[in-house]
């Protein structure tokens, strides 16, 4: 340390202290300035960066919430719509049966009338059938019983034994 003070000049130092505070006055006024400026801005820039983000959060929030609701509203109005579409089926169905127990109903009814007067048109062609065969029977034997006197008398006694008094 002596020998820097033995060196020591005061020329050269109020020389290098006027160059120093030159340098210092031409940073502050050339270069601190724009410094401090372009800080300034990337830290505005940062904070509109994290609002920004923020912003985007709050409606990735908002946007998930809305597409929740939806899904629930998609949901609610798809149970009512299978709700309803199982309604429909159902009164297809009961009303389907209805009809056709009715169709089945009258189908029998029809049947049971055919059979009716088929059974009656039946019935009346037997008695039409025995009446004529009844009377050819009589005609036959009335023919041949009336042609011999032995033959009536005998038919009569028969008769006459078949009935019984009560």
């Amino acid at each position: 340390m002596e020998v820097l003070l033995n060196d020591f000049s005061p020329g050269l130092f109020i020389v290098q202290t006027i160059l120093l505070l030159g340098l210092i006055f031409l940073m502050v006024k050339f270069a601190w300035k724009p410094i401090l400026n372009s800080l300034n801005e990337r830290e505005t820039g940062i904070e509109e960066a994290l609002a920004a983000a923020e912003k985007a959060k709050a409606d990735m929030q908002n946007l998930q919430a809305d597409n929740e609701k939806m899904l629930q509203e998609a949901r609610a109005e798809r149970e009512a719509m299978l709700k309803e579409a199982r309604e429909i089926k159902e009164k297809m169905i009961s009303d389907s049966k209805e009809q056709a127990k009715l169709e089945g109903d009258k189908m029998l009814k029809q049947a049971q009338t055919a059979i009716e007067s088929e059974k009656k048109a039946a019935v009346a062609d037997i008695k039409s059938q025995v009446a004529e065969l009844s009377v050819a029977i009589a005609e036959k034997v009335l023919k041949e019983d009336l042609s011999n006197n032995d033959k009536q008398l005998k038919l009569v006694d028969t008769m006459l034994s078949d009935i019984k008094l009560n």
